[in-house]
């Protein structure tokens, strides 16, 4: 198999960078972020791209940095939260190690405080968070291979049901 060892998906704030850097450490590989990517490719924040170009534009930029990624990258890859919206990227995934990391909204809440720094969380964030996660659900159970809920565990548990979920043996 081609491509990164893991690639974890999920909503804003589920801990997808955390659980990715601990995934990465007990496997013996590299860890990469597309989102961390795309500032480091554009200069700026997310959140600045989504307010100054649209979430057009940004997610044009999103395809391409997932494309390069999936491509360059044999560890441990994180993905942004809404990059499974685009079929391409989702058709990419096909035949990875995707792991979901899967949470309610009081989850949400206590984790991000559902904060203005998101821009698609801006207004009536708990609201906006449910129908998101609504339009998203089905997208990220699609791509997985395996879901791991990390409702009321530590990023180390979750880790650990990850790779039990995989069946993958640290290095």
């Amino acid at each position: 198999m081609s491509g990164p060892l893991v690639v974890l998906v999920g909503p804003m704030g589920v801990g997808k960078s955390t659980v990715g850097q601990l995934l990465a450490g007990r496997l013996g590989v590299g860890y990469r972020d597309t989102d961390d990517d795309i500032v480091a490719a554009q200069g700026r924040s997310i959140a600045e791209i989504f307010v100054d170009e649209g979430e057009d534009a940004f997610r044009a930029i999103e395809k391409r940095a997932v494309r390069k990624a999936l491509a360059e990258h044999d560890g441990v890859l994180a993905l942004g939260g809404g990059s499974i919206l685009d079929a391409d990227t989702r058709g990419l995934l096909a035949g990875q190690r995707v792991v979901y990391l899967a949470m309610d909204v009081e989850e949400a809440v206590k984790r991000t405080g559902l904060n203005a720094a998101r821009p698609l969380l801006a207004v009536n964030p708990r609201k906006q968070w449910r129908e998101l996660m609504e339009a998203r659900r089905h997208l990220y159970e699609g791509v997985a291979t395996a879901v791991v809920a990390t409702d009321g565990r530590t990023p180390e548990e979750v880790t650990q049901v990850a790779l039990d979920a995989l069946e993958l043996k640290e290095a």
